[in-house]
């Protein structure tokens, strides 16, 4: 903003933290409603961009001279395939990532004959098993391979159902034009892994929450998380704690090279409150040249949305110092965001409703709760 500001004293920025609210997006929604849009947004979830296009709420930012060159500079086909909406109009400038991956308490697989973190479900289970051992003066050692929220908030699904089911699938979408594409074996196959580790008692039903960090604390062996945890973890782990990140688990038959997982983007966008949207594109130019990415990267922890990532120079030099981000930074290219819908969150809310019913609480087969949760996400699409 500074250095904007200097090279523009004339039309000087203003910064605003989101304000205080349950979630930004419901904060976003708020000022949408009420007119009160900022002229930039820098945190916008890419669910929501399909929705807000609909409306005539953002601007049509291929619609700028320079836009979709310098936009090709910078991301490959796939992403902007990806972020093209239903009418062919491009609404957001993709920002920043962060892939959901395992994290993996290195000693505790260690003690159970593991070397490296499993790759399968398979493995995954044999794990699983051997992590929960029995002890003969008291039954079993109150620990568990993983955990994941139990709770039915629609997002809650980014960190276990919809990473895995991109895992398993190769990256096929929920939504493919416009209609339900996730009533599959990929969707059963992840419902039945999930609801197995419950039904087994490898994950718990607890919420783990509200206790002392489950996975630092050894109670948990391996969690479902992003790049921030790397932060975390090295302010808080105990003395001689080791870890490291792998993969998601796939199963056997799906193991075919580096597995998708859930990218958890973030994009910026222009409102269409703002009066100057040229001058507004010139200030986004400016926030995600490569130096200002590298800074974000240092500053933040959280990877810029871009094809060099693992080939520039400025880049290198970040991850020789911080290896374990190297990590996020290779799955980078095998990510997904969401697909194109304006009554996403919707859908992710009738698929946690039948999570719930049959990964946490065992009342449906993985059969029936996908095909529920299908049938539902359609009468949503239709309305």
């Amino acid at each position: 903003m500074g250095q904007w500001n200097k090279l523009h004293p004339e039309n000087p920025l203003k910064f605003q933290p989101v304000p205080e609210g349950q979630s930004s997006e419901e904060v976003v929604l708020a000022a949408v409603v009420g007119g009160t849009t900022p002229d930039i947004y820098s945190n916008m979830w890419q669910g929501d961009v399909e929705l807000y296009a609909r409306s005539g709420k953002l601007i049509a930012l291929d619609k700028i001279p320079g836009f979709l060159q310098f936009l090709y500079e910078r991301c490959d086909s796939a992403v902007i395939r990806e972020i093209t909406s239903m009418d062919g109009h491009i609404y957001q400038v993709p920002w920043k990532i962060n892939p959901i991956m395992l994290i993996y308490n290195k000693k505790m697989f260690e003690s159970i004959g593991m070397n490296n973190p499993p790759s399968t479900y398979g493995e995954f289970m044999e794990a699983a098993k051997k992590i929960k051992r029995f002890d003969p003066r008291g039954g079993y050692v109150n620990r568990w391979i993983g955990y994941t929220e139990v709770l039915v908030t629609w997002w809650q699904r980014f960190f276990d159902f919809y990473p895995l089911y991109l895992a398993a699938s190769g990256g096929a979408p929920l939504i493919k034009d416009n209609k339900v594409a996730f009533n599959n074996k990929y969707a059963v196959e992840t419902f039945r892994f999930l609801k197995t580790l419950y039904d087994n008692g490898y994950f718990p039903r607890e919420r783990l929450s509200a206790r002392r960090d489950p996975f630092l604390g050894g109670d948990i062996a391996t969690r479902f998380t992003g790049p921030w945890e790397i932060v975390h973890a090295e302010r808080f782990k105990p003395e001689g704690f080791d870890y490291g990140f792998s993969g998601l688990p796939v199963p056997a038959d799906s193991l075919k090279g580096r597995a998708y997982t859930y990218g958890d983007p973030k994009n910026i966008v222009i409102f269409n409150t703002c009066r100057n949207p040229a001058l507004a594109w010139e200030f986004i130019k400016l926030m995600i040249n490569p130096e200002n990415d590298l800074l974000m990267l240092k500053t933040t922890a959280q990877l810029p949305r871009r094809k060099d990532l693992t080939q520039s120079t400025g880049f290198l030099e970040y991850f020789s110092d911080h290896p374990q981000m190297m990590t996020f930074a290779r799955q980078a290219r095998y990510v997904r965001g969401t697909d194109n819908s304006p009554v996403l969150k919707e859908i992710f809310d009738a698929i946690s409703q039948q999570y719930e019913a049959c990964v946490v609480y065992g009342k449906k087969s993985p059969e029936e709760a996908i095909n529920d949760a299908a049938k539902a996400a359609s009468l949503i699409i239709l309305q």
